[in-house]
């Protein structure tokens, strides 16, 4: 369970496109690459759902 929460945690910083070289590195090493995919398909949904949030609440539809 710990590696599938460190999996989210490397998600995250890659997310945001600042993780560091070394990092990366340890987590190529530490990770299995089954918890990073499905960590990075989460995620991804994730990001899309709340995307799709905001746009809806930005920008009302009118059902009348």
């Amino acid at each position: 369970m710990g590696s599938f929460l460190r999996a989210f945690g490397s998600i995250f910083w890659a997310f945001l496109g600042v993780r560091k070289a070394r990092d990366r590195e340890k987590d190529f090493q530490n990770l299995n690459i089954v918890h990073v995919v499905v960590a990075g398909l989460i995620s991804a949904a994730l990001f899309v759902g709340l995307l799709m949030l905001v746009i809806h609440w930005v920008i009302p539809t009118d059902h009348s």
